[in-house]
């Protein structure tokens, strides 16, 4: 049946305890108020949230987060970079607002940029980096990535006091601006993937930039509004100016995406290389990885 939806013909109960383990994939909950707001399938109200846990065996109030009673355990924490949230993450924003503003200007062939992660969904502390998503020109995907990761570092120079983790330590700056996820514009029209897990990243993330072209990738790919039909009227509070000037494209013909990705390339396994001793850290790695594909940057090269 045309404009038929899973998603929203599911009962609330359903859409709830089907909500609760895609935020656990990603390592977070939500209170009852915010997670009806962002609830699969449309909004739901505070009221029905919690009658969904009431009614379900599966799910449970830990630390005022529903979670799966098979996850309490890690309420503590969440708790904790709730907290955490609230005092770190408007400065971070500030900075990388005027971070991303330097990058569209350097690079004219990104063409939106999103913030993504921790600071997106509400559990960023001091010591993480932040998660951007990017939608560039075709034949520009590996040149966005270095750029991004250039200018990324000289900005992390001047923050070699920001607190790390074992994720974020690097032996000359801390890792701070960072790639999540890379999309040349052929790749979004229609997107490969149109499921619920990618419908929920395009809603958590914050548009900084090119709020037209997001909304085009919302109209080549309906699907993913019948996912979170929350899609459709999501506010774009942080949007930044497009600047008054930006590097000629010319400067960076296609031909340059092979020689960008071979340094890339060169600079991911190296890093990999460095986190060696690291366990959990290559671990939170691949998992990234594994939520991306197939639009993870160098995939086959997780092992090394």
């Amino acid at each position: 049946m045309v404009g038929y939806s899973l998603a929203r013909s599911a009962s609330t109960s359903d859409r709830v305890r089907q909500t609760v383990p895609l935020l656990r994939r990603r390592g977070y909950a939500l209170a009852a108020d915010r997670l009806g707001e962002l609830c699969l399938g449309g909004a739901v109200s505070d009221a029905g949230v919690r009658w969904a846990v009431a009614a379900s065996p599966e799910l449970t109030f830990a630390q005022e987060l529903v979670m799966e009673r098979s996850a309490v355990g890690r309420a503590g924490d969440i708790r904790s970079r709730a907290r955490a949230h609230g005092s770190d993450a408007g400065r971070y924003l500030q900075m990388t607002m005027r971070f991303v503003r330097t990058l569209v200007a350097v690079a004219p062939f990104i063409r939106s940029v999103s913030v993504a992660g921790s600071l997106a969904s509400g559990g960023f502390r001091a010591s993480d980096d932040v998660d951007l998503n990017l939608i560039v020109d075709d034949g520009h995907r590996h040149l966005a990535y270095v750029t991004l990761n250039l200018l990324g570092l000289l900005h992390a120079l001047a923050h070699r006091a920001k607190p790390v983790d074992d994720h974020t330590r690097r032996p000359v700056a801390p890792r701070l601006m960072t790639a999540n996820l890379i999309l040349e514009q052929s790749q979004c029209h229609p997107l490969e993937r149109q499921d619920e897990d990618m419908a929920y990243e395009l809603l958590v993330s914050e548009p900084l930039f090119g709020l037209d072209v997001i909304q085009q990738v919302l109209d080549s790919n309906p699907a993913l509004l019948d996912h979170f039909p929350q899609l459709a009227y999501r506010p774009a509070s942080m949007l930044i100016d497009a600047p008054p000037r930006r590097l000629p494209g010319v400067l960076f013909p296609t031909r340059l995406d092979g020689a960008a990705r071979m340094l890339g390339e060169a600079a991911w396994r190296y890093m990999q290389w460095t986190r060696r001793h690291r366990p959990d850290a290559l671990a939170r790695v691949a998992f990234v990885r594994a939520t991306m594909r197939p639009y993870a940057l160098f995939d086959g090269y997780d092992r090394a």
